[in-house]
């Protein structure tokens, strides 16, 4: 299993486990992680998934695809390390990821 850490902008930290395969919006909408709507179901066509991934795991987690930068036209607060959780495919090279929620999602 790999952990990962979602934390609200108030601070709370919520570490999950998360299955190989899935997605870190998958895993936080399982996990009951405040502040995560995925109101698409994941299929990046909104921007409710939205977290911003902590600088030391930018590069282990990538860059969003073309389509997931056009989503993210729609976020609030749009940062260098914003990404759509619902595209960000768990691993096990992300085994400790840990990515913060935004204030509101778009």
């Amino acid at each position: 299993m790999t952990k990962i850490t979602y934390i609200e902008q108030n601070g709370t930290s919520h570490e999950t486990e998360a299955d190989t395969g899935a997605t870190v919006m998958e895993t936080a909408i399982r996990n009951g992680v405040p502040g995560i709507v995925a109101e698409c179901g994941g299929a990046c066509t909104c921007a409710t998934c939205h977290v911003y991934v902590d600088d030391a795991w930018t590069d282990v987690v990538g860059e969003p695809s073309a389509m997931e930068e056009d989503m993210l036209d729609f976020a609030y607060d749009v940062r260098p390390t914003s990404r759509l959780s619902c595209q960000i495919k768990v691993r096990d090279e992300l085994d400790g990821l840990v990515v913060h929620v935004p204030e509101k999602q778009g």
